[in-house]
């Protein structure tokens, strides 16, 4: 097995705090800013920051749908959300750029071993990537208010 990652970064014309607020907010920003590869979102417990648990089901592929139960934590600038059905992370880390802030997703999990884990680690993360730069888009316009 081998570790396989994505990550995707955008720029954001708001402070750091003002995107931190609503990167762990799960109840109202998140399932706005989700894309069609999404599905079944439901916070379980708690909704802002650490704490909060959510599932979904994340459609990577059209036969590959995962299904997610994160819980949230938060260190600092990052919000981590940790799939208690797989070994997935994602980290969702904001910084002070120039008169705003950058947000970066960065999805971390063991891949499989052999020609699959070969496959996957070549194919899986420019998807995630695709879905990753989408969602991060939703997330500047609800934050810039576009």
């Amino acid at each position: 097995m081998s570790q396989v990652s994505a990550s995707s970064t955008v720029l954001i014309d708001a402070q750091a705090e003002t995107v931190l607020a609503a990167v762990a907010d799960y109840a109202t920003v998140r399932p706005k800013i989700l894309s069609s590869h999404y599905s079944g979102y439901q916070v379980l417990e708690g909704g802002q920051g650490a704490g909060t648990v959510v599932t979904w089901k994340l459609q990577a592929t059209k036969s590959r749908v995962r299904d997610v139960k994160a819980t949230v934590d938060v260190a600092g600038h990052t919000v981590i959300e940790k799939d208690a059905n797989s070994s997935m992370v994602t980290n969702w880390t904001v910084a002070p750029a120039g008169n705003g802030s950058s947000v970066t997703v960065k999805t971390s999990w063991q891949g499989a071993g052999g020609i699959g884990g070969f496959f996957e680690k070549t194919f899986a993360p420019l998807g995630l990537k695709k879905i990753q730069a989408e969602v991060l888009e939703n997330l500047k316009k609800q934050v810039e208010g576009r």
